[in-house]
């Protein structure tokens, strides 16, 4: 019997069972076995791997669901750990992997692995993450983002209406490694007093001295405006661009996983920030009350919404188009007339064969439009305002900490 196996890497989003049920749902109409492969690329070359056969009734039970039914892993295998056991042994003819940045570059390195085998195995990669920082068209988000930024900007909302029923302020750590898509996204839409995200320090090194002030900033021109409440949401990506000087001047110990980068959701980030924050608000005299809110795992492995589980519904039948027209090596994707599309791993590679992260353009407009009328930092318009409530006030003006 043909058969194609589905494999899910990193960790949890919106929409994975969508796709997998997807995906099983056309290939088992066509005549196919579609396999399970559970633990991600550790089971796929492991000793005793977990392959789980799919029904129609199996995807027919989860694909509304949140989380993923394929169990997930991080592992990130190295050229010596790849094998064709597996492949041989069920005779499979496409792999589809779900996954990230890692997982897609992982199974870019894995299809030219099978190729050097004289193995005739496809791979079609699905993208998935909440960081929507994955290469695809202009405009188009990687699943699970939309339903994530649904969830984050809930827990926004009601954090936003808490500052302002207390008259106190509040650090809203959203996820995002590199990228600051989600943070920026879920700050727009609660009309947050400012943003911080990595995309912003273009023009200058990211250090904690800088995102404090940018905060102090942003409390200070509120006042100003005679506001003494508000949001800040930043991106925890942040801290990856931190040095090591800064990161052990905060006070945090990152742990790092399989793909060497530091563990952002096993520590109190938000926390962290808070204190630093509040002690730099004692030392100018200023007397505000600022709070942390994590926004991390509960986002996750919420249900999708109405908007992932059309668009991963879409994902699932545009893998079974691609292979039947002979596509491997490549991410499915939709351009913004939700065509279904092959983007290609090669093309978005760098030089170590890596996928290159999609960032937030802070040249576009909207964006621009938003950080220039939305967003609260004081300027050397407020320079004379600002001195009622602190004695530098041009330590605080957003052009000396971004450089624009």
């Amino acid at each position: 019997m043909k058969t194609i196996a589905i494999l899910c890497g990193g960790g949890p989003a919106p929409g994975i069972n969508t796709v997998v049920a997807t995906v099983t749902k056309v290939f088992l109409k066509a005549g196919y076995r579609v396999l399970a492969i559970h633990d991600g690329y550790k089971g796929l070359f492991g000793e005793n791997p977990d392959v789980e056969e799919l029904t129609f009734e199996k995807a027919d039970c989860i694909f509304t669901r949140g989380g993923s039914m394929i169990r997930m892993s991080r592992f990130k295998p190295k050229d010596e750990d790849f094998s064709s056991r597996l492949f041989v042994k069920y005779g499979i003819e496409l792999l589809v992997t779900i996954g990230g940045d890692d997982t897609a570059s992982t199974a870019n390195r894995l299809t030219k692995y099978l190729s050097a085998c004289q193995l005739e195995v496809k791979n079609i990669h699905v993208p998935k993450t909440i960081d929507n920082d994955l290469p695809l068209p202009e405009g188009v988000p990687t699943f699970g983002f939309m339903s994530a930024r649904e969830m984050g900007v809930n827990i926004g909302k009601v954090i936003k209406a808490e500052a302002a029923t207390t008259q106190n302020w509040y650090i809203l750590m959203s996820m995002g490694r590199e990228a600051g898509h989600l943070a920026y996204e879920i700050g727009k839409s609660i009309q947050a007093a400012t943003i911080i995200i990595p995309e912003m320090f273009a023009h200058t090194e990211i250090t904690m001295d800088k995102i404090v002030r940018l905060i102090i900033s942003a409390m200070l021109k509120r006042r100003v405006c005679g506001v003494n409440s508000g949001v800040v949401v930043v991106s925890e990506g942040i801290f990856h661009f931190l040095k090591d000087e800064d990161i052990a001047a905060s006070g945090i110990v990152f742990d790092y996983d399989a793909h060497g980068h530091p563990e952002l959701s096993d520590v109190g980030k938000a926390q962290a920030l808070n204190k630093i924050v509040r002690g730099r608000l004692q030392a100018i005299g200023l007397n505000i009350v600022s709070r942390p809110v994590e926004v991390g795992y509960s986002l996750r492995c919420t249900d999708p919404c109405a908007y992932d589980l059309s668009y991963c519904t879409t994902l699932g039948i545009g893998v079974k188009k691609l292979y039947e027209a002979g596509c491997s090596g490549c991410m499915v994707a939709v351009d913004i007339n939700q065509q279904v599309i092959p983007v290609y791993l090669q093309d978005v590679e760098d030089e170590n064969g890596k996928i290159r992260p999609r960032l937030v353009n802070m040249e576009r407009e909207e964006v621009k439009f938003t950080f220039s009328e939305m967003m609260y930092y004081l300027t050397d318009a407020d320079r004379e305002a600002a001195r009622q409530f602190v004695d530098n006030p041009e330590e605080f003006e957003r052009t000396g900490i971004l450089g624009y």
